[in-house]
């Protein structure tokens, strides 16, 4: 396997069926910028492992004894927060490799693909990309257990340009479908953007005063529940849990979602509060699961010392369910 990687990445193996873990670590130990670090045979070992090594890469299999992977990956996400998962399970269910997905997780390979999937699903999770198996890739994983699933995504950019085309096309297709849309942003993103929706044939202001668009300030918005720097969970939920319920019903559709857009965990990671805009992605994980709305963050890799390489972006990166970058 070709590779520009110079640096080794730790990997641990979850699966109960010990010939297959043999088969994946002999896979990785064929090639030098992989170290089998460890392997465990349930969920509950899995957790105390990914605790007490810190891969870079946990390979996950779902039916696990004790506690299943599905859960296992929530619990890691916790212990083991700069942790990528990459699911691999013969489980063809699209509601369960949603589900998957939904732990953030950052790819799910069928097993018995894995033979020629396995080494670009490695290469592109440790990108922090999002991979599936052929199988399931142009199926929709927006399903699981017969309802839509929410996602928490984030892109990370350079320039304002690329992140403008990002928000309006993910505002757009809310408002284009008669849902309603949540935009956080600073004064001068939300006036650039306006011209943008509106190029695809929104009509904003009636968007606006029928409150299925609704645009704050990210400086604002965060003093409303902020307290002595980090967000106060109650006063957030209860404010952005309002805004969501009258955002809903001023939708145009039945069962209407909610796309939200914000910056303002980039602002405060930007200005060295790196605990806050963690504990604000947690949040809005809480929002996706209690109000099913559908949630991406931006944030400017170039305002930021180290940008990728900054110790804390893994961490952020941890708590969305899809990080692109652009």
């Amino acid at each position: 396997m070709d590779s520009l990687r110079t640096s080794t990445t730790s990997v641990l193996v979850v699966d109960d069926f010990a010939p297959w873990r043999r088969f994946v670590c002999l896979k990785l130990q064929s090639c030098p910028e992989w170290s089998v670090v460890g392997e465990a045979s349930d969920g509950l070992d899995a957790v105390q492992k990914a605790q007490r090594l810190q891969p870079d890469l946990i390979l996950l299999d779902i039916g696990l004894p004790i506690s299943n992977g599905i859960e296992a990956a929530r619990q890691i996400r916790e212990v083991s927060p700069r942790s990528r998962i990459l699911f691999i399970s013969e489980n063809h269910s699209r509601d369960i490799a949603g589900e998957a997905l939904l732990t953030g997780a950052r790819g799910y390979v069928v097993k018995s693909d894995a033979a020629t999937e396995l080494f670009p699903a490695l290469e592109t999770v440790l990108q922090s990309k999002r991979f599936l198996s052929a199988r399931l890739d142009g199926h929709d994983l927006s399903v699981s257990s017969g309802n839509q699933v929410s996602h928490h995504e984030a892109g990370s950019y350079f320039d304002d340009r690329a992140f403008l085309d990002d928000v309006a096309l993910f505002i757009g297709a809310a408002l284009n479908i008669g849902d309603s849309a949540i935009v956080v942003a600073t004064k001068s993103h939300r006036d650039d953007l306006l011209p943008k929706l509106k190029a695809q044939g929104l009509d904003m202001d009636a968007a606006t005063a029928q409150g299925r668009y609704v645009a704050l300030d990210a400086v604002d918005a965060r003093s409303v529940f902020m307290r002595d720097g980090m967000p106060d969970p109650v006063l957030f939920m209860t404010g952005f849990g309002d805004l969501i319920v009258k955002a809903r019903r001023a939708a145009q559709v039945k069962h209407a979602r909610v796309a939200i857009f914000g910056e303002g965990a980039h602002l405060l990671w930007a200005e060295g509060n790196v605990e806050a805009a963690i504990q604000i992605e947690k949040l809005c994980n809480q929002l996706t699961e209690q109000y099913e709305v559908d949630i991406l963050c931006s944030y400017f890799l170039g305002h930021v010392p180290g940008g990728m390489d900054n110790i804390s972006y893994p961490h952020i990166c941890a708590e969305h369910s899809a990080v692109y970058s652009r």
